[in-house]
């Protein structure tokens, strides 16, 4: 068989194999060729927006390109490169890994091993996920501009459409936590645009099978009023958006309260409607840490870690442990169990902090009770003692 007959026969194959669904990858190798510093060629297919595509990956000795093109463009380019370089190239489908190499002698081989994998990976985009929030059928990411009418997410709102997913798989892993059927009523406060809300209120609803009343509360009237037709539109008969402070919003029967980026003390006031309320999960995500800050810099307080207190990045920082440890403490005090995580978003916005309070299901004596709330409160004493400070706005607006 001559040179040109095993290449045919090889992309023979290769397009066999990604008619039959049968391709896993095509792998080129030994290049002999003019582009500096390229190594391999790594082959794989991939959906992009309901079309199957392959994705191109250049190695170079210190980085890597992925590039796609279509089925037709793709194995074209496959065949340049086997004309100009590439001295070895391998098929890998579920039926056989197939090899083509050019020798030193210049003579060219075909032979056939057996598969090294049985099972075709899938083709989705190596960044999509198995997301909680699907993007088809979705008139709220629709209206939102997150998708167009099929279903496809804008290019410029992909990050927007990951941070939703992100943030829902954090809330659905604390809401497990919870007894079935607790979340019967969630509070979004500061919701803005209402992504979150949104997406939330289709969670609860479309995957939890669950009932609940989303209430998402927002200062500026026309988001409200925006949000507000969106749900309309999507048929969300049980969220409603409602203008006001989270100060002012009365949030007796909430079992869930949501407050992100709420901006200084607001943070603390929605703890404290969250405690007041007995809600079972509390999910606050601070920023802006004002008030102790400024509390700090009053005080001068000399302690420990003065040496890097009195830089002003330093203090910062400090400043947001504090008043989140703080906080934390407050939610212990009032029986709730505490988490403080950092996650981040996406790769194009900065690291956050959750603070989490989930309400503890166990009821100890009177007696125990009493005892561990005066340990909560001397360890609340003594760190505000430890780095100057007279208040906490939380601790106020709970008299403790």
């Amino acid at each position: 068989m001559s040179v040109q007959q095993h290449a045919t026969t090889f992309i023979s194959s290769v397009q066999e194999s990604l008619a039959n669904q049968t391709f896993v990858k095509l792998s080129l190798g030994n290049y002999k060729g003019e582009e500096e510093a390229l190594k391999q060629l790594l082959i794989r297919r991939v959906l992009i927006k309901r079309e199957e595509k392959l994705a191109f990956t250049f190695r170079y000795k210190t980085r890597d390109v992925v590039k796609n093109y279509s089925i037709d463009e793709g194995l074209t380019l496959v065949v340049n490169y086997l004309n100009t370089g590439f001295k070895i190239a391998t098929l890998f489908s579920t039926q056989k890994d197939l090899i083509l190499e050019e020798l030193n002698s210049g003579k060219v081989v075909l032979r056939e091993s057996k598969a090294s994998s049985t099972v075709a990976p899938s083709a989705s985009h190596d960044k999509e996920k198995n997301r909680l929030i699907k993007p088809e059928s979705k008139a709220y990411l629709q209206e939102l501009k997150i998708t167009d009418a099929e279903g496809n997410v804008f290019k410029n709102a992909q990050d927007k459409y990951r941070q939703i997913n992100h943030y829902i798989e954090i809330l659905s892993a604390l809401i497990k936590e919870l007894p079935t059927g607790t979340v019967k009523k969630v509070a979004d406060m500061g919701s803005g645009k209402g992504y979150l809300t949104f997406a939330l209120y289709d969670y609860l609803h479309s995957v939890l099978n669950l009932k609940s009343e989303v209430v998402g509360v927002e200062y500026r009237q026309d988001m409200v009023d925006l949000c507000n037709q969106v749900a309309q539109k999507s048929g969300f008969n049980q969220l409603n958006f409602v203008q006001g402070t989270i100060h002012d919003y009365h949030a007796a029967d909430v079992n869930l309260l949501i407050a992100l980026h709420a901006c200084d003390t607001a943070t603390d006031d929605a703890i404290y409607k969250g405690i007041k309320a007995n809600a079972e999960l509390i999910v606050v995500a601070p920023c802006c840490h004002k008030q102790i800050r400024r509390e700090m810099e009053k005080s001068k307080v000399k302690n420990d870690v003065s040496f890097l207190t009195k830089y002003g990045i330093f203090l910062e920082r400090q400043a947001e442990m504090v008043t989140d440890g703080i906080r934390a403490l407050i939610l212990e005090y009032f029986g709730y169990k505490t988490k403080v995580f950092e996650f981040i978003s996406d790769a194009h916005t900065p690291k956050n902090v959750l603070v989490v309070g989930v309400k503890r299901a166990d009821n100890l004596k009177p007696e125990a009770e009493s005892e561990r709330q005066a340990t909560v409160l001397q360890k609340i004493k003594e760190s505000k003692a430890y780095f100057g400070i007279d208040y906490h706005h939380l601790e106020r607006l709970l008299d403790l």
